[in-house]
């Protein structure tokens, strides 16, 4: 039997024999119950006719149809879902329900799902080549993928593993044709080509649309010359011009020999499979925080001192679940992976973001970068903002340690957010401890943000800030780094002050 894994670590969430399924008592009853149950404050799936997903806040349930089911049963009882489910390329299922006309599975729950609009642009071009790869090795199993949807994907850490098992259907033997192609062009090309050559972050695409980008629009964004060159003119330039010649009607279903079938399909899966290396694969993406570590006003000394303290402090508490708020490059947060935490890292910047999420796949960390502005976090959206959750109600209780070291004084003079404000929101996000960096008026990057605005902060200075946190949280420990006015404390919430530190 196949589990998942985290980091090496199986799990005992295990796909049963199709054969036994473990049908509820008064099914009718039950199930709505359940529904019910699952469906207050849920994340809901229903665009496939076969079935739809169910996200509760423990669960996740996919009903599934008698039609949809042929399919779904042909992909499980094959070999590849074992191999997939044992690589962690798709998430795990079991059977609790099936009756004539209706089967409810249960899905492993990914620890912290996110969003495209979320993800920097490696963890796109990851998505895309695990869709690919999927793809390409259901061929010999009479499967295909009929969905190309980069929702499809979740990540496990800085892994993607693929969530829609109802995307996977019989493919007839003779079909040269991947009906999926234009929308795994949408999805993970184009994106990444406006991503890099057009300067359009992915959050842009995405939250505009959720399937990605329409060629019609990259071709606006280029100029004479570049609509001319690869890769413009194969996936924006000929699709437009070919727009308004090719006509709904004139698609029609085709039939090859199963050997030339194929040829052509892994030929095409070869061709995006190039596209898509070229679209992710360009320079180093940099921006004024790529290289911070290096640049930033701690002396060698403070840096020090900066990380002993953090790393003592994570030694002593242990925390399970870490969430590393303006992570930058990410030190702080493979500190915490490093002691066994599984890590959520933030941060606006999506080049810092995509640094991080290849030091964390060449580590084998468990982290999720993330791109998400924590003084703007990711609405909830989708239709009847059910589609995708809000970033703070995934949040909610999910975190036993938060880091927000270097924030406060982002947060206090760009944001304009009261401090009281500030930690009243770092109490709602953790459920134990606080790492927090002050920054005073004095600091020369504080001064740096106020441009003449110092009159609004002339009351704040460590003691003030000592008293504010008291309200909420417990002084455990603190750390002044040598010479600079700046302090790291530990902060425990006071509801958790009786417990050991």
């Amino acid at each position: 039997m196949a589990g998942v894994s985290v980091c090496g670590v199986r799990s005992r969430f295990l796909l049963p024999e199709l054969g036994a399924p473990a049908p509820f008592k008064n099914d009718a009853l039950a199930k709505r119950r359940l529904r019910e149950k699952l469906m207050h404050g849920a994340a809901v799936s229903f665009r496939d006719p076969s079935g739809r997903t169910l996200v509760g806040p423990n669960r996740v349930l996919r009903e599934v149809t008698s039609d949809g089911w042929q399919d779904l049963a042909c992909f499980l009882q094959s070999p590849l879902a074992r191999e997939l489910e044992a690589e962690d390329a798709i998430v795990s299922t079991r059977i609790i329900s099936e009756t004539e006309h209706l089967r409810i599975l249960e899905h492993e729950r990914i620890p912290f799902p996110s969003y495209p609009f979320e993800w920097p642009p490696g963890m796109l071009a990851a998505a895309g080549r695990l869709t690919l790869e999927l793809a390409e090795r259901a061929l010999p199993h009479g499967l295909g993928i009929k969905d190309a949807a980069s929702n499809n994907i979740l990540f496990r850490g800085p892994w993607p593993v693929f969530v829609d098992v109802l995307s996977f259907e019989k493919r007839a033997p003779g079909d040269p044709i991947w009906l999926a192609y234009s929308q795994f062009v949408r999805n993970f090309l184009l994106p990444l080509v406006a991503e890099r050559y057009f300067g359009v972050p992915l959050k842009n695409t995405f939250l505009a649309n959720r399937d990605g980008i329409d060629p019609e629009a990259v071709y606006a964004m280029a100029g004479p010359i570049r609509k001319l060159v690869p890769p413009i003119l194969t996936l924006a330039t000929i699709p437009t011009w070919l727009g308004g010649v090719v006509k709904p009607s004139s698609y029609r279903t085709r039939s090859v020999s199963p050997e030339r079938a194929q040829y052509a399909i892994r030929r095409l899966y070869q061709t995006l499979r190039k596209q898509l290396e070229n679209a992710a694969n360009g320079p180093p993406r940099q921006s004024i925080w790529t290289s911070y570590e290096q640049s930033s006003s701690y002396t060698v000394p403070q840096a020090i001192q900066k990380r002993n303290f953090v790393e003592a402090v994570l030694n002593r508490s242990k925390p399970s679940r870490v969430l590393d708020v303006g992570c930058n490059a990410g030190v702080y947060s493979l500190m915490a992976a490093q002691i066994g935490a599984a890590v959520v890292a933030i941060d606006s910047d999506p080049a810092v973001a995509d640094m991080l999420w290849k030091k964390a796949r060449a580590e084998n960390a468990d982290i999720l970068p993330l791109v998400v502005d924590i003084a703007q976090p990711s609405p909830a959206g989708g239709w009847r903002n059910q589609e995708h959750l809000s970033f703070l109600s995934r949040c909610e209780k999910r975190f036993d340690c938060v880091l927000m070291l270097g924030m406060i004084h982002h947060l206090l003079v760009s944001e304009r957010v009261p401090l009281k404000s500030i930690l009243e929101f770092a109490d709602d996000l953790t459920t134990e401890v606080l790492i927090l960096e002050y920054v005073g008026p004095d600091d020369p990057m504080f001064r740096h943000l106020l441009r003449g605005r110092g009159g609004l902060y002339e009351n704040l200075n460590q003691q003030f800030f000592e008293e504010s946190c008291a309200a909420r949280f417990r002084i455990v420990d603190k750390r002044p780094l040598a010479d600079s006015g700046r302090v790291i404390y530990y902060l425990r919430k006071t509801h958790a002050a009786a417990r050991a530190c």
